[in-house]
Order: structure tokens, then C-alpha cells, then sequence
């Protein structure tokens, strides 16, 4: 896995993608909001929030904004998670659901919303843990004398069906509402209480994420030179890994295993913004809270009254775009 030369964008280009990008987002959250059989004029949703109590404002404020707000969160960590995961391991194909870690951190979170209901704000942390588990697997399971991009995917898509059969199992058994929730990856009947959990652990996450652009730059070069140039390459491997794993895990302690978005979303960055992780990273924050909102937008709306969760509109996508990434990745990542 030889080292990578950081590619940035033109200053300009990057301002235009995130101006686009900022009010593509502004624009789907006004079409979240309204997105259901209630419905509200810009002008009375800005009057019963600010204004006067109004019973429809209220309703949407209670229901809606909750999920909005934490697809929106919930994507941009999953999408930071991805590429910090990338970077570390050098491997562009890198994404927590597909090497395990959504699974493991969904293990335990399901177990601590089903025996231990009254950890339920420390259900981030639990997943945390289950996610460093499912990462040290997967990292010690693929050493063989170096790290194999094709290797690390292999024993991750086995060490992710280990933990799914079993958290799948322990949900089905346990009957918990919360369980069910996280099982399936919906973000439907999320409260301000989910908001909070994911909203104090995510922005500890996210700061954490735009704080060590540099040194993922840094960890694309080969090792030798990283070392030449100052950095400790095993302890940042493990510091920004950390920070990674925490993003995936907290998101999947309130909605569930979302896979493919840490994948797709970096390698659309990278095309748009550069390879550059100054911009990457708050870039892919941006474009993930874009992509997992509009993926429970579009799953609330193509089968109304019914649902679909987000984590399977993901799959629906993100699925064949994998199979593409890895076809046009094979001649430098199949050794």
C-alpha cells in the first residue's frame, strides 16, 4: 500500500461546492419538514417558531424536527467516519459498515437498551466499545506482515455477519422497542432525547475530526516519509482510528447500522473537493448530512403511509456503487 501525493481543489471550486452543498441542504430540510400528511407554509413555520404557538408547528416541531436533525448529524458523522477510516488504513474501499464496526457498536448497543434501559444516555459510549472490539478484530485478524486493502474487506464483511447474526438474534429475543429501532436502522419516532444523546457525543466526534486533517495528509504518504516529516505513525494510526470508530459507533447507538455511506460520500468529495483533508473532511461532513437526510426523506415518501428506513435506501445504493468502487479499484487494490 504505497503512500499517495494529497491532491487539493482550486480555492474557488471548493467555496462553489460548499455554498451548492450548504443550501442543497437548507433546501431538503424545508422539504423534510413538510414532507408528510401535515403540512405548513414557510411563512407559518417561521411564525409558530418564533412567533405565536401554533398547533401544526408544534406537531412537526415534536415528530419531525428530531429525525431531521439527527439524520443530519448521523450522516455527517458517519461520513467523517469514513474518511478518517480511509486514510488510516489506506484503503479507499474502507467503510465502517462494511469491515464490522457498525455491527459491533450495534451489538452492544442493543444489549444496553435491552437489559439496561436506564444507561440509555450512555448507550453511545457502550457502542463505542463495541466498535473498538469489532475494529481490533478486523485490524488484528488482517495483519500478515503488512495490510492488505483486499483482506482487510474480506475478514470485515466476516467479522460484520458474526456481530449482525448476533445482535439480530439478541434483538429478536429481547421484544424492546429501542432494540427494534436500532435493528433496523430507522429513525422513525426519534425524540429530542435521541437528538441530545447523538448531538453531545457527535460534536466531541466531529471537532475531533476537523482537528487532524493534517495528519491524515500526513498518513497518505508512505510511512517512511511521514516519519521523516515528524509524525508518529502508530500513534496517530490509533488516535484518528479511535476518533472514527467513536463517530460510527455513536450514530449507530441511535439509528441503527447504516453501511455504504462512509463510502460513497468520500470518494463524491474527493471528486468534488480534492483529495486535500482540510476540505475533505468538513466537505464530507456537508454532502453526509445531505445524503442520509434525503435517504429518509425519499424513504418516508416512495411507500407513504408506509416507511422505508433509511439503512435499507443506503443498501439499495450504496450496494451497487461498492461493486463499482471495487471492479474499478481491482488493479491497485486486488494484491
Amino acid at each position: 500500500m504505497g503512500g499517495k501525493t494529497v491532491k487539493p481543489a482550486g480555492k474557488g471550486r471548493v467555496a462553489l461546492a460548499f455554498a451548492l452543498t450548504a443550501l442543497a441542504l437548507v433546501a431538503l430540510f424545508l422539504v423534510a419538514v413538510n414532507t408528510g400528511s401535515l403540512q405548513v407554509s414557510l411563512g407559518q413555520l417561521f411564525n409558530g417558531l418564533f412567533v405565536a404557538y401554533d398547533d401544526s408547528v408544534a406537531t412537526i416541531w415534536d415528530l419531525r424536527f428530531p429525525r431531521i436533525l439527527i439524520a443530519m448529524v448521523g450522516g455527517a458523522a458517519l461520513a467523517a467516519s469514513g474518511v478518517l477510516l480511509q486514510a488510516v488504513i489506506r484503503n479507499p474501499l474502507a467503510d465502517p459498515g462494511i469491515i464490522g464496526i457498525n455491527a459491533g457498536a450495534a451489538l452492544c448497543a442493543v444489549m444496553v437498551v435491552a437489559l439496561f434501559p436506564a444507561l440509555f444516555y450512555f448507550t453511545p459510549l457502550f457502542a463505542f466499545l463495541g466498535g473498538c472490539i469489532a475494529f481490533a478484530l478486523v485490524y488484528g485478524l488482517s495483519w500478515n506482515g503488512g495490510l492488505s486493502p483486499l483482506r482487510i474487506i474480506l475478514v470485515g464483511v466476516a467479522v460484520s455477519a458474526m456481530f449482525t447474526g448476533l445482535y439480530a438474534a439478541f434483538g429478536a429475543g429481547s421484544m424492546s422497542a429501542g432494540a427494534s429501532s436500532i435493528i433496523s436502522g430507522s429513525i422513525t419516532m426519534k425524540t429530542w432525547a435521541d437528538f441530545r444523546s447523538i448531538a453531545v457525543y457527535g460534536a466531541v466526534g466531529l471537532l475531533l475530526a476537523l482537528l487532524v486533517w493534517r495528519r491524515c495528509d500526513l498518513l497518505a504518504l508512505d510511512d517512511k516519509t511521514a516519519r521523516s516529516l515528524g509524525l508518529d505513525v502508530a500513534k496517530n494510526r490509533v488516535g484518528i482510528s479511535a476518533i472514527s470508530v467513536m463517530l460510527a459507533s455513536i450514530t449507530t447507538a441511535v439509528i441503527g447500522p447504516i453501511s455504504f455511506l462512509g463510502l460513497v460520500v468520500p470518494h463524491v468529495a474527493r471528486l468534488v473537493v480534492g483529495s486535500g483533508h482540510k476540505a475533505l473532511i468538513p466537505y464530507s461532513m456537508l454532502l453526509g448530512a445531505f445524503v442520509l437526510l434525503l435517504a429518509d426523506t425519499v424513504g418516508r415518501t416512495i411507500a407513504a403511509p408506509a416507511e422505508i428506513s433509511a439503512a435499507v435506501i443506503m443498501a439499495v445504493v450504496g450496494g451497487p456503487a461498492f461493486i463499482l468502487l471495487l471492479i474499478r479499484s481491482r488493479g491497485a487494490y486486488g494484491n
